[in-house]
């Protein structure tokens, strides 16, 4: 990077040129910025068209009851007047505050593409049957048997290296994107925090519509 830092110094003075006109405006993203744009190790789960002109990332973990409450209450009404709609592109990213969260997106994961949200959906609504329960992974197997996933598919999910390590990844470029709790939303770039209702959620995206209209 820096040889070719003064490559392009010497090339400007040779040619009488100004450094703002040789090298690009956006020479090089922030750490944050890659972190956030470039796609990590696992298949993006995305939501709503390619073409929207808002694209919203947020990084959620299965044990935090404010992410519950995003997904159970409000994750619905945005999702048909946002996503369905073609105003807004989302994005799910993994960030699990604890093993047993990791454990479960692990679980969505090994159930397949199209089961993915369903197992999501299913873990949220019935944390009480494994976030809190006496033996958490019995619990999370009795919930996954409800979605079909015998012993032996749980069991090797649970030791798939690979995938935890990816995982774990996806987390950690979710940290150095600036995450700290969860869940936490980017806006077109822009970090926002907390389990956004509705109303905030369109208080944010609205103009971001409008200006590209």
């Amino acid at each position: 990077m820096h040889g070719t830092r003064r490559t392009l110094l010497r090339t400007a003075a040779l040619c009488g040129l100004s450094l703002a006109m040789t090298i690009p405006f956006a020479f090089a993203q922030t750490e944050p910025e890659v972190a956030l744009t470039e796609p990590g190790p696992l298949p993006e789960k995305v939501f709503g068209s390619p073409d929207a002109p808002v694209t919203v990332i947020e990084y959620a973990s299965l044990t935090c009851h404010h992410c519950k409450n995003f997904h159970v209450n409000f994750w619905p009404t945005i999702k048909e007047k946002y996503v369905d709609t073609g105003k807004v592109r989302f994005i799910m990213r993994e960030f699990p505050l604890d093993p047993l969260a990791t454990a479960g997106f692990m679980l969505a994961r090994c159930s397949g593409e199209d089961k993915w949200y369903p197992v999501v959906d299913t873990l949220y609504r019935s944390d009480d049957l494994w976030a809190h329960a006496a033996d958490p992974v019995e619990g999370l197997y009795s919930v996954m048997r409800q979605t079909s996933m015998g012993r032996e598919a749980f069991e090797a999910c649970l030791r798939n290296q690979k995938l935890l390590d990816d995982i774990n990844e996806v987390s950690r470029r979710g940290a150095a994107a600036g995450v700290k709790s969860t869940p936490t939303f980017f806006i077109n770039g822009q970090m926002e925090s907390g389990a956004l209702s509705p109303e905030q959620f369109g208080a944010l995206v609205d103009p971001l519509i409008e200006a590209k209209n």
